[in-house]
């Protein structure tokens, strides 16, 4: 069986899984993802933007952080790159996927993320992402500055695979995975 067909496999598999999360599953990733900020920043000092997503369905919404930190949206251009934006208070518009995403023009580039934050609905112990299969994220780590920053996924724990995930040649492992019960960064 191809790759794509697997791997669409897995996606069922784990959507399934991760719609059944509940709220303090929920919960208890979002204080993770604060301890793992707060230990940034004691060992870095200074953290320019965190790079979040917008919450798609059952995704893990970190929003929130937009209150404490200077934080940065994805754009899905029509190139299939994806690109981060200041998320200030100017309206937002959707992207070529509906998704809502800054419409200022403030472009950041590498040197301006900190930490970048990607929603998983799985990943393994060689820490192979499981997305949609649009391969934005990969795409844009394919450059030395983004793969450069640490990128997390997010995801509940009854999401982290047990068994490696099918590996395309495209898949580029992230830094770690922050879940409810665990940072593994």
């Amino acid at each position: 069986m191809e790759i794509r067909k697997l791997k669409s496999i897995e996606r069922k598999k784990f959507k399934t899984i991760r719609g059944k999360s509940t709220l303090e599953e929920r919960n208890n990733i979002k204080k993770n993802v604060e301890i793992f900020i707060n230990s940034y920043l004691t060992h870095k000092k200074i953290i320019r933007y965190v790079a979040i997503y917008w919450p798609l369905k059952n995704e893990i919404d970190l929003r929130s952080l937009k209150e404490k930190y200077p934080v940065a949206l994805p754009k899905c251009q029509p190139n299939k790159q994806i690109e981060f934006f200041i998320w200030d208070d100017t309206s937002l518009k959707d992207d070529i996927h509906g998704i809502p995403s800054p419409d200022n023009g403030r472009l950041l580039n590498s040197k301006e993320v900190s930490i970048i934050f990607v929603p998983c609905l799985s990943i393994d112990k060689k820490l192979i992402r499981l997305g949609y299969g649009g391969g934005y994220f990969d795409r844009l780590r394919n450059d030395l500055g983004w793969r450069s920053i640490p990128c997390i996924g997010i995801l509940t724990e009854t999401c982290v695979s047990k068994n490696l995930l099918i590996k395309a040649e495209w898949d580029i492992p992230l830094s770690g995975f922050i879940t409810d019960k665990r940072i593994s960064v």
